[in-house]
């Protein structure tokens, strides 16, 4: 691309499919999931039967959900820019999808980070036409041997194909489609190859796994991630979204700044919460007895991970 352009493994579903404009909802019922063979495994192979929705925002831009995380498209005569590549599995209906939207053929992939559920569809995509910019640390993990613990998986190196050709360690700007796109790495939050996206002509903003909407998020600290660094990209997110842009999450629906804030205060205030209850010589167990999410699990708590597994995630990291 030019400048133009665990057991704490959940047994809930992995976050995939949208259902209507604007809500998205799991991909697939917990039966599919309930085979004791991993999560990441399943995922891949349940792939296929995604159902994708096309949600069209502003300008040439539109977003599939359904795909593993939210796939955001741009068109134009320099063809199509997608933004994270979902499942692997999923390419026959991310196909469709994209030729639904425009005619434009595939030229650009730009990586959030470098989970599976956001570059396993790199290397096809390649195959493709696509040239793949990410963070420096999402071609590092793709091109080396990967473990994360709370999934209890290895990951091999990527195919070649699937490794960023482009990559950059701060800030970059691309200009494509007559849109200007401002890239920024985050400390690490999530992991520590997070980016956000900014397309700027139309104001909207793709935080990739930064942000979870309606789900509670995994925090992936073999690869860096934390809470505190969670939260911390939060904030930095409530301070630049203002009252009209529109912001894509990693999964879940297409929010608003209100949505983020609420996000913030979800990550702020089970943090406080687990940390107290930690100092006071707590044990994990007796901390998801106490239920510090309780305010918010029968809509938070649905997702691919359980309240037990998000106050793990918290637990081990204040």
């Amino acid at each position: 691309m030019t400048t133009k352009l665990d057991d704490r493994i959940s047994r809930r579903c992995f976050l995939a499919s949208a259902s209507a404009a604007t809500t998205v909802a799991l991909l697939a019922p917990r039966k599919l999931f309930a085979q004791n063979d991993g999560l990441v495994q399943t995922a891949r192979r349940t792939a296929a039967a995604s159902t994708i929705t096309v949600q069209k925002l502003r300008g040439n831009i539109s977003v599939l959900m359904g795909a593993g995380g939210n796939i955001a498209v741009l068109t134009g005569r320099d063809g199509k820019l997608l933004i994270d590549a979902g499942f692997a599995g999923a390419r026959p209906k991310i196909t469709d999808a994209l030729a639904s939207i425009s005619s434009d053929p595939i030229k650009h992939l730009i990586n959030t980070h470098w989970h599976f559920d956001h570059t396993d569809g790199n290397e096809w995509l390649h195959s493709e036409g696509a040239v793949i910019l990410a963070h420096t640390n999402t071609r590092k993990r793709l091109s080396n041997t990967t473990r994360v613990e709370g999934w209890n998986f290895t990951f091999p190196p990527s195919p070649a194909g699937a490794i960023p050709a482009e990559v950059f360690d701060d800030e970059r700007t691309v200009k494509l489609n007559g849109t200007t796109i401002a890239l920024k790495h985050y400390d690490p939050a999530h992991t520590d190859s997070d980016i956000s996206v900014h397309f700027t002509d139309t104001d909207i903003f793709h935080v990739g796994d930064t942000f979870w909407n309606g789900y509670y998020p995994f925090i992936d600290y073999s690869t860096g991630g934390s809470i505190d660094g969670m939260i911390r990209a939060t904030q930095a997110n409530v301070a630049k979204v203002t009252d009209t842009m529109t912001v894509i999450p990693g999964h879940g629906a297409v929010g608003d700044k209100s949505q983020l804030v609420f996000y913030r205060d979800l990550l702020v205030g089970t943090r406080e919460k687990v940390a107290a209850l930690k100092k006071q010589g707590k044990s994990l167990d007796e901390i998801v007895a106490a239920k510090p999410t309780a305010d918010t699990d029968a809509k938070w708590g649905n997702g691919f991970r359980s309240p037990k597994d998000f106050i793990g995630d918290v637990f081990q990291g204040v």
